[in-house]
């Protein structure tokens, strides 16, 4: 289902002159359903209106050159993040953390934004997997003790209490749709769906070529990524430039995540 529904972004970019705001602005005009451009210099931020996903939004900056950091989307209590790792490693060769466990792989993120009181759109992009065919999928539970198993069957979006029509497959309203992923190991998708953000904060999400709408359970293999779904900031919410807790600025905090694989 086509993205109709405009809805804002608001990006943190490195810019240092006007000519930076006019570049960055005519090219994201060039773009597909952007209707509004609006950038500060002096606070380094761009702000988006239009039905173009974020992750479009990023990858044209970034194409000229710059960075982009999604500051944050949707009005408050509106949009919701998951970013997906991969709970296949061996235990041999599986890093260590400081903690004692078992570092992850990041190998895709999700963006959600509500724009209406019955829709949302999710924003999904993946790295670093094998070509194929992969299902997104929103599951019952956001248990990932277990990594996808432990995330039960695929949402059914039924309210707690009442008998669900069906609790697997594509009626269920927690498939999202499919994303092809090609040769060079990315794939992205912009999804139209039936549902508020508040419905599945907490719930996980699983994207994998493996088909469980026949009820069989989910394996942790090389190619199945999963995360919960927790809320991210709105447009005017986040206001961060530094990390309290390391002096880290918001660029070098960025740096650090990239190493790790975030998108």
């Amino acid at each position: 289902m086509a993205v109709t529904a405009p809805f804002q972004t608001l990006f943190a970019v490195p810019m240092t002159c006007d000519g930076c705001v006019k570049d960055i602005s005519g090219a994201l005009h060039k773009l597909q359903g952007i209707t509004k451009v609006e950038a500060n210099l002096q606070e380094q931020l761009v702000s988006v209106e239009g039905t173009a996903a974020p992750s479009a939004i990023v990858e044209t900056i970034q194409a000229m050159g710059r960075d982009a950091i999604l500051r944050g989307s949707g009005a408050s209590n509106s949009a919701a993040v998951s970013i997906l790792e991969t709970f296949h490693q061996p235990a041999e060769s599986a890093p260590v953390n400081e903690d004692g466990g078992k570092d992850r792989t990041v190998r895709g993120l999700a963006r959600i934004v509500q724009v209406s009181p019955t829709t949302s759109l999710v924003d999904l992009t993946l790295r670093g997997v094998e070509p194929g065919t992969y299902r997104a999928t929103i599951r019952e539970f956001g248990n990932l003790a277990d990594g996808a198993p432990s995330t039960g069957p695929v949402w059914s979006g039924e309210t707690p209490g009442k008998e669900a029509e069906t609790k697997t497959g594509r009626a269920a309203r927690g498939f999202l749709g499919t994303v092809e992923v090609g040769t060079s190991g990315h794939g992205s998708a912009f999804f139209n769906h039936p549902f508020q953000i508040w419905e599945v904060i907490g719930h996980a999400m699983v994207v994998s070529r493996q088909d469980d709408s026949d009820g069989s359970p989910l394996e942790n293999d090389a190619n199945t990524v999963v995360g919960v779904i927790a809320r991210s900031a709105g447009m005017w919410d986040n206001d961060k430039t530094v990390c309290s807790c390391t002096g880290k600025t918001l660029w070098e905090e960025r740096k650090d995540e990239v190493t790790k694989g975030m998108l």
